[in-house]
């Protein structure tokens, strides 16, 4: 199992997160909220693309906002998996997904925490779009 995340995950068209705000569906699973969409994405060989945002509002420190940044794209980078299994899989006719993450939190949770949530939170995100194409 291929565990990188590099560049290509990243999203940063401007169109395309503009798009997703407009026509996205949202999601809310303590600590993080999540905008997501089908789009044709530059890169087609990667199932989705993110965008990882930590509010100045909450952390007025940058590396406070940093670490934590650091510490979802590690968290997301483990648990990849359970999307790319799913957006690959027989049951997704759609295509590519873009997501925009925000960490809603006002105090930083420790590694084990983040990473239980966001597991969490991309099972939740699977089993809404299985229901939602039902």
């Amino acid at each position: 199992m291929d565990q990188r995340f590099g560049k290509e995950y990243k999203l940063c068209s401007k169109k395309i997160i503009e798009r997703l705000f407009k026509e996205g569906k949202r999601l809310n699973s303590f600590p993080f909220g999540l905008t997501y969409g089908y789009e044709a994405l530059p890169n087609e060989s990667i199932p989705f693309q993110v965008v990882i945002s930590v509010p100045k509002k909450n952390f007025k420190r940058a590396h406070d906002r940093n670490r934590i940044k650091r510490l979802m794209k590690e968290c997301l980078r483990k648990n990849k998996y359970i999307l790319e299994d799913f957006l690959e899989g027989e049951s997704n006719k759609n295509g590519q997904m873009a997501l925009f993450l925000v960490y809603r939190f006002n105090e930083e949770l420790d590694y084990d925490t983040i990473m239980r949530k966001m597991s969490k939170l991309l099972l939740t995100l699977t089993t809404s779009i299985e229901k939602h194409e039902k």
